[in-house]
């Protein structure tokens, strides 16, 4: 048997666990044309998450799962505040989280990672967040995405790709991945055509783009000049033009009575 865990990588890529998709030259050129587009409307592009120190991104990304970044920078402030490190997050019951972060779906549960996650990163790390995906991915809580974000933002680290909703609904409208690819085959296929040194920020700019212009419903790709030059949604979108129908209204003549 075959193993693709390397053989079909370039060199750059051989560290990866999974082989990806191969592509052409003018993909890989087609997909900088699209990055130079995205980072010139986007220059202000970033993690939208409100952080200060690692474990702090940490659980915030734990936290944003199946919820948005604005409700989890509502909540994030106060439970902070109350609990400092690791060590505090450690040493509480899930139950003591719930009322800073019960306006947040799925706080129970997301309570129990939280604290989990901050025990081995206490009892395993020496209260330091990890900052290897292999590490990363031991903790509770947290899967490829979530550590995607914490290395790229935290550590600076390009292990891969964060798609989430808006990268995902991105890639398949401008043509970087098929339409059927699953999430992680949608971010195999963002690693073949774009730099590494590229692949934190290109996920900042795609959901800049997908929540400003390009958004699930009613957004701007008909007139967007990067939706219009790369994607599929601009036609799809484009505000159809009805001819009013137009009623001939025939004068009765009267003739009148002499």
């Amino acid at each position: 048997m075959t193993n693709t865990r390397t053989l079909s990588n370039p060199p750059a890529l051989r560290d990866l666990p999974f082989a990806v998709p191969s592509v052409t030259a003018t993909d890989k050129r087609r997909a900088r044309e699209l990055l130079k587009a995205l980072e010139k409307t986007y220059p202000d592009a970033h993690c939208e998450l409100n952080y200060s120190k690692p474990h702090e991104l940490l659980i915030a990304t734990i936290l944003s799962a199946q919820a948005t970044d604005v409700s989890v920078n509502k909540a994030t402030p106060a439970l902070f505040k109350a609990f400092r490190k690791p060590a505090d997050f450690a040493n509480a019951e899930p139950e003591d989280l719930h009322q800073y972060i019960r306006t947040i779906g799925l706080f129970r549960n997301k309570a129990k990672s939280v604290v989990s996650a901050m025990q081995t990163v206490v009892e395993d790390h020496n209260s330091k967040v990890p900052d290897t995906m292999d590490d990363l991915l031991k903790l509770k809580g947290v899967a490829r995405k979530t550590a995607n974000v914490v290395l790229g933002n935290a550590f600076s680290k390009n292990e891969g790709i964060v798609v989430d909703t808006h990268v995902d609904r991105l890639a398949k409208r401008l043509g970087l991945a098929p339409e059927d690819a699953t999430i992680p085959m949608v971010e195999r296929h963002l690693i073949a055509r774009f730099p590494r040194e590229n692949w934190c920020m290109l996920s900042h700019l795609l959901i800049f783009h997908g929540r400003r212009a390009c958004k699930a419903r009613g957004g701007q790709c008909a007139t967007d000049p990067i939706c219009k030059r790369f994607g599929s949604c601009s036609k799809a979108t484009a505000p159809t033009t009805k001819k009013k129908a137009t009623k001939k209204t025939t004068k009765k003549r009267t003739t009148k009575k002499r």
